[in-house]
């Protein structure tokens, strides 16, 4: 968009001095610049410097979410590239804006989440000579041990070369989170309109495929073809990619079994005959051959070695990676494909489709029977219609929801309520399932929610423990201003972990204990949304279901047992406990 010139001086170098000349600025070439690149949706928080690139944004036919924190923001941004392939957008201020942001930007570079943090900052000129400006900070230097990339555009000329920069950062190779700085003083730059219009940038072919070397392909197909236990183990790199029916096509022709990582959950049915998800423990320990296809062996994985994996080298890793550096990260990697996930399964498939013989039956037997006995342990847990409610009994009620209505996206976080979910919710479609993802965070819940909405239109059911809400839960007020679909259940045990704890002292309340018998649901009243009280699993499921149907805003508090849950959850061996009493 354009300005008519008023003010012959305001044009700058390079512009036709001339009083009827058409003039654009640095407002309208960000704006002019992303759209450009297809870019549609900002997530935000407004204020100096950058509220009226908002509004003119909006203005524009952009679509700018408006937050009550950058963080959440900067999640929903995040999740918004892994569910688009495009980069998402956060929008911050200054200094605090940009720090509350930068969060969210290392998490997204971390689990290799596509996204832009812009933020407006103060001028370099007092910056860099620390004179004390409005909000001062170098924001460059602190974004970038942080992230995947970071710019800073000075002139309006720049900006649509700095976006282009960006979005290349951003989705190229393994994706991950870039900063653009853009100083105060940048937006109301004003420049010739062609001049401004020439100097924007379309990014032709962001993210190329990158085709694995056949001796890499040939390397691995002969080690898969010598297994006698092999394993296919999917990560939500795999869920990125968006080669579903390629991935569905490796396990299913070549018959081995799989385990999915947590956001790779759906990319085929947790019911598929080969899923090996109920087995996971069995699987790990017992395969001789692994393929991984968009999983690191981090933590997650007990970084390849182990108990979890059973005798010491009694494993041989085939893993697909974009990035080469992640090979032999932990232990080493027999056959390393780097390339990106959609043409390394390709290429796999066409080796298998020769003379490929079948993943062997005693191997697949000895999962399918590990799968079906733990699946038939953990139904009668599932089945209770206790009050209070225990995780499990809750979580059974929802694992019905979500079977009824696979294509819902269900956002998770927590500590109990995370890691029993995992396992107990069954996902039936790929990139379904949004969690905490490579570094375990709280308080992806809110921003993950309001994005998961905007970006797909699809209904959003978000299963929060109750501190993990607390990191985003006011939030409430933006679903419910923006009518979003999303209904939220906050797993209310009273506390983190359990809301059993005391103080010795008799002082205060225990350090992981909330309020008791908080209800959560009158919150999201005071905002116009739904809210709902829940004391058993039957009321949970007719009151989730009332609120899909809906489409409405609402929030269910379903009151859990306070002594349910363990600390720490499924992790509790990383959590250090004291041995040692204080000597009296």
């Amino acid at each position: 968009m354009t300005v008519q010139a008023q003010n012959i001086d305001a044009i700058t170098a390079g512009a036709v001095p001339h009083e009827e000349a058409e003039l654009t600025d640095g407002f309208h070439l960000v704006i002019d610049a992303l759209k450009l690149n297809g870019i549609e949706t900002i997530y935000n928080v407004p204020g100096i410097p950058i509220t009226d690139l908002g509004r003119l944004a909006q203005a524009e036919g952009m679509r700018v979410i408006s937050f009550r924190h950058e963080q959440n923001a900067g999640n929903a941004a995040a999740i918004a590239g892994f569910l688009t392939k495009k980069p998402g957008i956060c929008l911050t201020v200054s200094a605090p804006g940009f720090l509350n942001g930068l969060t969210a930007l290392a998490n997204a570079t971390t689990n290799c989440f596509p996204m832009i943090l812009i933020s407006g900052s103060s001028e370099r000129e007092i910056v860099d000579l620390q004179q004390g400006d409005y909000e001062e900070m170098d924001q460059l230097a602190i974004a970038k041990p942080l992230c995947k990339a970071a710019f800073r555009v000075l002139h309006a000329a720049d900006i649509g070369i700095g976006v282009a920069r960006a979005i290349r950062a951003a989705v190229s190779g393994r994706p991950g989170g870039v900063y653009l700085d853009l100083p105060a003083k940048l937006f109301s730059q004003v420049i010739d309109a062609d001049l401004g219009a020439r100097s924007l940038v379309k990014v032709i072919d962001p993210a190329p495929a990158q085709i694995p070397a056949p001796a890499s392909v040939t390397r691995a197909l002969d080690l898969l073809k010598s297994a006698e236990r092999p394993l296919i183990i999917l990560g939500k790199g795999a869920a990125y990619a968006q080669a579903d029916e390629a991935v569905r096509a490796l396990v299913e022709e070549s018959g081995i079994p799989y385990v999915p990582m947590s956001m790779a959950k759906g990319l085929l049915p947790d019911t598929h005959p080969l899923s090996a998800g109920a087995a996971r423990s069995t699987a790990l320990k017992d395969s001789d051959v692994v393929v991984l296809v968009g999983a690191r062996l981090n933590w997650l994985l007990s970084h390849g070695k182990g108990k979890t994996w059973g005798e010491p080298g009694s494993k041989r890793f085939i893993q697909i990676d974009i990035e080469p550096r992640e090979m032999d990260s932990n232990v080493e990697i027999a056959a390393p494909l780097v390339g990106d996930i959609g043409s390394c399964v390709e290429a796999l498939l066409d080796g298998i489709r020769k003379d490929w013989k079948g993943a062997p039956q005693n191997w697949l037997e000895t999962i399918r029977s590990k799968r079906e006995a733990n699946i038939a342990k953990m139904a009668p847990k599932l089945m209770k219609n206790s009050s209070p409610m225990c995780f499990h009994s809750a979580l059974g009620a929802l694992r019905t929801v979500i079977k009824e209505r696979p294509d819902a996206i269900l956002v998770n976080e927590g500590a109990n309520t995370l890691d029993l979910a995992r396992g107990i919710i069954d996902m039936y479609q790929p990139r379904k399932r949004l969690d905490v993802g490579t570094w375990g965070v709280m308080g992806i819940g809110m921003g993950f929610a309001v994005a998961a909405a905007v970006e797909t239109g699809k209904p959003v059911l978000a299963v929060e423990g109750d501190s993990a809400f607390g990191f985003s839960g006011m939030e409430v007020e933006t679903i419910c201003r923006y009518e979003l679909p999303v209904c939220i259940v906050i797993f209310n045990n009273n506390g983190i972990y359990r809301g059993t704890d005391i103080d010795p002292t008799g002082r205060d309340p225990g350090t992981t204990v909330f309020v008791k018998d908080s209800r959560y649901d009158k919150m999201m009243e005071a905002f116009g949304g739904i809210g709902v009280n829940v004391t058993t699993p039957d009321e949970l499921k007719r009151a989730v279901d009332e609120a899909m149907d809906s489409g409405k805003p609402t929030l269910i508090n379903a009151v859990i047992d306070p002594e349910a849950g363990s600390e720490s959850g499924n992790i509790g061996s990383l959590n250090p406990q004291s041995t040692l009493k204080k000597k009296k």
